[in-house]
């Protein structure tokens, strides 16, 4: 995955030993590890070794998909590849863990308590599930949420890492559902994958992969619009993502009691709701991700005025099959590196249109004009490689000219002539900037000593505002 540069960072003082960086990478690490083994473990307790290879070799089938689906949601403005990890390997170590012993016990003591197995099973399902489980999910994204900040900025960083941990979660919840129906096959004498697991293997992963993303990505819609709404609006970024929460606990609920309903109950919910749900949450992240490409086209004309950006650039990088044709350009003229470097422009200019766009409403923090200045800085170093790559797929992807009407006369000429519709073209070069100067012919920074001047939340520029690009 391409990403920018790193923002700079502030200069090293001393701090706690739990507050350096290794020290708390090290212990999620061991954290995630030490929960894999553990439901390893009680997974191949109840499935038995055969039951568990064979389990897990059917419950990987959907997962490469699954997490490309969510990648190409992702690409207008990717996320690091650690978040996704991390969120993956929560989702099916920590979660997972949480969901069987809390299931378990919940399960044990309802049927202690009111002598009635069946009842506890159905009660387990349809209540407790629901509430563990999601609420185990919903702990990745709050802690990205929380420590990856600048990582999570609206709805499809939400969609997506709600999505990667419940996909992790359906992982490892199928080679638990798959390896038992194995074994049930097994006890009753018949060999291979027979009925038991062919029909939960259909129900699980061909019918309703999307099931448990489907859920969560209701509380990851809920923290999207958290991290949307402005910093004042401090009850409303608390009580979004409780509402998501909640929602994804009650769409759980009733896939789980869809048994309950009859003998066609399973059908009938996953009909008349569990599809339309998935289609209408499909077209609220593909809608959000057009106004994301929206948003680079509007918010990058500023630095063409300034001299970062070329005049088509705002163009290419507003459009996804521009920045493909760019990525495919670079390949072909400067190898994988060249394809690597246009990505990795891309990014960082995309990163900056949404900074931007956040300092225009108010939320881009003190370091505003630091994190505009490292992307700005990794835009200049990669310009001649990426430079003609977006001018080729702007050319590319650009509407034809529009003939004039046949009754007009341009220039004179006889009726019914066209004449090409033309327009001051947007490609031609524009004057390079100095690295650190484009927003004034002499040092807009201040003197030299002190080339960037002291830090504003809105950097070099004045307060954006709706009168201003």
């Amino acid at each position: 995955m391409a990403t920018c540069p790193p923002y700079p960072t502030r200069a090293h003082r001393h701090t706690h030993w739990w507050q350096r960086t290794w020290v708390r990478y090290g212990a999620l690490i061991t954290l995630l590890a030490l929960s894999g083994l553990v439901i390893l473990a009680l997974v191949r307790q109840q499935t038995g070794t055969q039951g568990f290879l064979v389990g897990l070799g059917l419950a990987v089938l959907p997962v490469p998909l699954l997490l490309a689906a969510f990648r190409w949601l992702d690409r207008v403005d990717p996320g690091p590849w650690r978040n996704l990890l991390f969120c993956f390997a929560w989702g099916a170590c920590a979660a997972a863990l949480i969901a069987i012993v809390a299931n378990s016990f919940a399960t044990r003591w309802i049927a202690t308590a009111t002598a009635d197995p069946a009842g506890a099973d159905t009660w387990g399902a349809t209540v407790i599930a629901p509430v563990v489980e999601e609420s185990a999910k919903a702990a990745a994204v709050l802690l990205v949420f929380l420590f990856r900040r600048r990582d999570f900025t609206g709805i499809v960083d939400g969609v997506v890492v709600a999505g990667v941990t419940a996909t992790g979660f359906a992982f490892t919840e199928n080679i638990l559902y798959l390896g038992t129906a194995f074994g049930t096959d097994q006890l009753t004498g018949d060999r291979g994958i027979a009925s038991v697991t062919a029909a939960t293997f259909f129900v699980r992963v061909v019918m309703s992969p999307f099931a448990h993303p489907l859920f969560t990505v209701l509380t990851g819609i809920g923290f999207g619009i958290a991290a949307l709404s402005a910093g004042r609006h401090h009850l409303r970024r608390s009580l979004l993502p409780l509402a998501g929460l909640l929602l994804a606990m009650g769409m759980h609920a009733l896939w789980n009691g869809s048994a309950a309903f009859g003998e066609y109950g399973f059908f009938a919910v996953y009909a008349a709701f569990m599809v339309p749900s998935f289609g209408l949450l499909t077209w609220l992240v593909i809608w959000t991700r057009q106004r994301e490409l929206g948003t680079v086209r509007a918010e990058l004309p500023a630095y063409v005025t300034a001299g970062w950006l070329t005049p088509a650039e705002p163009y290419a990088l507003g459009s996804m099959r521009a920045r493909r044709i760019a990525r495919q350009y670079a390949r072909r003229h400067a190898g994988k590196e060249g394809a690597r470097a246009v990505a990795r422009y891309e990014a960082c200019a995309t990163s900056v249109a949404f900074l931007r766009r956040r300092a225009r409403r108010g939320r881009a923090g003190a370091d505003f004009t630091v994190r505009e200045r490292a992307l700005l800085e990794a835009l200049w170093h990669l310009r001649d490689v990426a430079r003609p790559a977006l001018d080729h797929a702007a050319r590319a992807t650009a509407p034809p000219p529009r003939p004039l009407p046949p009754w007009a006369h341009p220039y004179g000429g006889p009726h019914g002539a066209y004449a090409p519709w033309t327009a001051p073209t947007p490609y031609a070069p524009h004057p390079a900037p100095t690295p650190y100067a484009p927003y004034a012919p002499h040092a807009p920074y201040g003197p030299a000593s002190a080339p960037y001047g002291p830090p504003s939340p809105y950097g070099p520029y004045a307060p954006p505002g709706p009168h201003r690009p």
